[in-house]
């Protein structure tokens, strides 16, 4: 029987993570923790090359993090496939408090030349967006108005208070 590297584990099955090969996990945690709300939650290193995990802080019964990777020459398990871009319309997700913090992010991205798609307001639920590049191509979208957080919120209440 496997052994176990943790003593916590879930109660039940949950969404934990998206995966993105990269080419430069530094440039990438940069782009993520300036631009995005995320934050670097672990970094390491193994005989494969590096990892990150990028997540929300704080604790949460849901946790949900982007973890990137880049491999080192001749140690990339997936080398001889294409490297997967999450673009044109795949994308990763943000969504902002405000219309007034998509266009901060909009006016930073343009100010750093990774501005995909200016802030724009869309049809519902789509809501006000805009489109950003992460230093290997893949898109991020920020929006406002998009009702994600509104509508499960309304389908399952507040969260529960845990003590701390």
């Amino acid at each position: 029987m496997q052994e176990s590297t943790y003593d916590i584990h879930p109660g039940e099955a949950r969404w934990t993570h998206v995966a993105l090969r990269v080419d430069d996990i530094d440039a990438t945690i940069a782009f993520y923790t300036s631009m995005t709300p995320l934050e670097l939650i672990d970094k390491r290193q193994d005989d494969m090359g590096f990892g990150a995990w990028l997540g929300m802080p704080g604790a949460t019964n849901n946790p949900f993090i982007l973890v990137v990777a880049q491999f080192l020459e001749g140690s990339d398990p997936f080398a001889d496939a294409p490297k997967e871009v999450l673009a044109p319309f795949a994308h990763l997700g943000i969504e902002l408090p405000t219309k007034e913090a998509v266009d901060d992010v909009a006016a930073r991205a343009g100010a750093a030349d990774c501005l995909a798609m200016p802030a724009t307001m869309m049809p519902p639920p789509i809501g006000y967006i805009c489109m950003v590049r992460d230093p290997d191509g893949n898109m991020v979208e920020f929006s406002w108005d998009q009702g994600v957080f509104a509508t499960l919120r309304e389908r399952f209440g507040d969260p529960p208070v845990t003590p701390g």
